[in-house]
């Protein structure tokens, strides 16, 4: 490895192995502040915003909605203070409980008083009084995602309904195995009161729709909320069912309580469609299925599923869509295609909402009229990058959404543990750290990679910050190979990672980069907790265990490869070591070999790892007698030695309690020592540059 580093910088580098290999190693610096403007906390009920009111004329959406967030002022100072006694008092959801992942104490719901207040507001009708929800009362909430897009989107949608909701809720997500796999540890890590989470298995359902030719871009998963009726717990009696893309910009009670509004027959309650696609006037020749009208949109839907269980809704729709599959060949528009055939012969079964429940900002719609007539927006869709909403959601701290649970979690769970802590003890904040859980989003991005059939194949491990992330790219060109990272950014950094990820065409032509969030908590760097994560996730046979300031050498993937089969490590206690190289150089001609290597050496432009600021480090890995050894050999354990290695996955995790600089690595590989041979191999070199910031951050992990 080879290392460059400016100024004075305090590196620990850790690495525990059998055999020495190449590597180098580039450092980029980079940062960004983003504004979070919390969305407004409306506890309107839902009859006060039906009619248009005071609207004005000619006011767009961009203005309406930075009105709207005039009243964030009040969120604030709400949020100031000190968190209330939440109510202790167990709910009872009339759900099975499999898969069920977190069961908490109800929060304040949305009462009496508080309807009676929003009634009195714009768009309120004065003489009827209007029906509230029970702030005990649980709101289920029914999602359909598959997929790592899908699932990234899905955690804004869930912090949309967090920011304003005051009742429990329960959500009910079916999923394929990756959604499921991402949403099960992030809720696990979310630690959020009085929400529930149940999941069900996608792959179960499709034969249920798989006979439904579909274009749509979702696929098969597009024509999911056909089954809820048969796929969720037979007791529940109503749901509101969301797309991946919904945003909200109100209490999600406010929808939960048109409910009341269904009259005679009618089971599903929809938007109208704000796009022509229904009237067949889009272009020559457009052959839409049949619609009422303009049809109606399902990114919103409030379904009684009582009612149309009663009804036979599996055998209406299957009948409808077998017969108009017969002229029409497949839906376009997935699930909404049968529903508003379905709605097109019986018309009794929709209760329209109002188009603020669903502003459609997609192509071809015409929303304007919506938002333009309407005071208050209550939910948008397909509205990336298009709706202020959307972006304030986004860089939506958790510390928002958690207030509560700290006060929940502390008197029940941790006030006992932490009450033995002596807060006069000058490390009691470290001591505290160690109970800190961290919000994890594993596979940020896509993530597509088969291991080698082989055996044989190798992960590079490493963990990061917004101030390494350019390292990214120089990685991905020197290591062909699968890359696990875990990424310690807030709820903004994380946005803008994505866009930097998402702009740039070295990292977007790799999908084995396997890209874990863990999202910031406390005031400390927890440098083990992230390599665990990023440990976690491989999946592969072994784990090159590097520093995202590390290069590899160029063709190290295949050597690492090829050296665990030589050493049979698949059935040996072994770590192999790769040695490490600095350069104070900002601009080097990286080594293609050992000779090259040596030859920097000697010239002075390369220097062994750290050798002038913690020989003992690296020492162990005996260089003198790595220039010339030919067959690799034993490395014999001395304290305080960090070296870098690959070993299998089965290696045990890093000691999280060792937070920020110092320590984390050595005290791993002591604990690997008493467990594996260290070895070093031959030949090849592992060069490192670290450069270090500008700034004079002495951080050089």
């Amino acid at each position: 490895m080879l290392g460059m580093c400016r100024g004075r910088r305090k590196f620990v580098a850790a690495s525990l192995a059998l055999i020495f290999i190449p590597a180098l190693t580039w450092l980029y610096l980079s940062s960004a502040n983003f504004t979070v403007k919390p969305l407004p906390l409306s506890p309107l009920d839902p009859q006060s915003s039906v009619l248009i009111g005071a609207a004005t004329e000619h006011q767009d959406l961009e203005l309406r909605l930075r009105d709207v967030e005039e009243h964030n002022h009040a969120l604030r100072r709400d949020i100031s203070l000190p968190p209330r006694v939440p109510n202790h008092s167990s709910h009872h959801s009339n759900s099975r409980q499999g898969n069920q992942l977190h069961t908490h104490s109800t929060e304040e719901g949305t009462g009496d008083s508080e309807a009676k207040k929003g009634a009195a507001s714009g768009n309120s009708s004065d003489c009827v009084p209007q029906p509230v929800v029970n702030k005990c009362e649980t709101i289920h909430i029914a999602i359909v995602c598959a997929g790592y897009n899908a699932s990234r989107d899905v955690v804004t949608l869930v912090k949309s309904v967090l920011f304003h909701r005051r009742n429990p809720l329960h959500f009910h997500f079916i999923t394929d195995s990756i959604a499921r796999k991402i949403l099960a540890d992030l809720f696990h890590t979310w630690m959020v009161p009085a929400v529930h989470v149940n999941f069900y298995d996608a792959d179960e359902l499709k034969s249920e729709v798989s006979w439904i030719p579909n274009k749509h871009y979702s696929g098969i998963y597009g024509l999911m909320k056909l089954v809820l009726t048969k796929t969720l717990p037979s007791d529940l009696q109503k749901v509101i069912v969301l797309d991946t893309d919904i945003t909200f910009a109100t209490d999600i009670a406010e929808l939960w309580v048109v409910f009341h509004k269904f009259k005679g027959q009618q089971v599903l309650g929809l938007v109208e469609n704000q796009s022509d696609w229904y009237l067949g006037n889009l272009w020559k020749n457009h052959r839409p299925w049949p619609a009422l009208g303009r049809g109606f949109n399902t990114g919103v839907i409030l379904l009684l599923l009582d009612r149309l269980r009663k009804l036979k809704w599996e055998q209406m729709w299957r009948l409808t869509a077998e017969r108009e599959l017969m002229s029409m060949l497949s839906t376009s528009l997935a699930d909404q295609d049968i529903f508003n055939a379905v709605i097109k012969q019986n018309p009794f079964l929709v209760h329209q909402l109002p188009c603020f429940w669903n502003v459609q900002l997609s192509d071809h719609t015409r929303s304007e009229k919506c938002y333009k007539d309407v005071s208050d927006l209550k939910v948008t869709s397909l509205c990336q990058d298009k709706h202020l909403v959307y972006t304030c959601v986004l860089n939506v701290e958790m510390f928002l959404l958690q207030k509560e649970t700290q006060a929940v979690q502390f008197e029940t769970e941790l006030q006992k543990t932490l009450s033995e802590l002596d807060e006069d003890d000058p490390c009691y904040e470290f001591r505290r750290e160690r109970f800190t859980v961290h919000r994890t989003h594993v596979y940020f991005l896509h993530y597509e990679y088969e291991p080698a059939l082989d055996n044989t194949d190798v992960t590079l491990v490493a963990q990061l910050s917004m101030d390494r992330l350019q390292m990214l790219e120089a990685i991905c060109k020197h290591w062909e190979g699968p890359i696990s990272l875990a990424l310690y950014l807030s709820d903004a950094e994380a946005q803008q990672f994505l866009r930097y990820a998402q702009g740039s065409e070295v990292l977007m032509s790799r999908s084995n980069v396997g890209y874990h969030i863990v999202y910031k908590e406390g005031q400390f760097y927890p440098v083990n907790l992230l390599r665990n994560v990023a440990m976690g996730q491989v999946n592969t046979p072994y784990m090159f265990l590097s520093d995202i300031d590390f290069l590899p050498m160029y063709g190290l993937y295949e050597y690492l490869r090829k050296s665990g089969v030589q050493l049979d490590m698949g059935n040996t206690k072994k770590a192999l070591v790769v040695p490490a190289f600095e350069t104070l150089r900002y601009r080097l001609s990286f080594p293609k070999s050992k000779a090259e290597l040596l030859s920097q050496l000697d010239m002075g432009t390369l220097f062994t790892f750290r050798y002038h600021v913690w020989t003992k480090g690296h020492a162990p890995t005996d260089f003198a007698k790595w220039r010339t050894a030919t067959t690799p050999y034993r490395v014999q354990w001395e304290a305080d030695f960090e070296p870098y290695v690959m070993v299998r996955r089965e290696s045990p995790e890093y000691d999280r309690r060792f937070v920020g600089f110092g320590w984390n690595k050595v005290a791993h590989i002591m604990e690997l020592d008493a467990q594996v041979t260290l070895i070093f191999i031959k030949g090849i070199v592992h060069p490192k540059i670290t450069i270090c910031s500008p700034s004079g951050n002495p951080r050089c992990r």
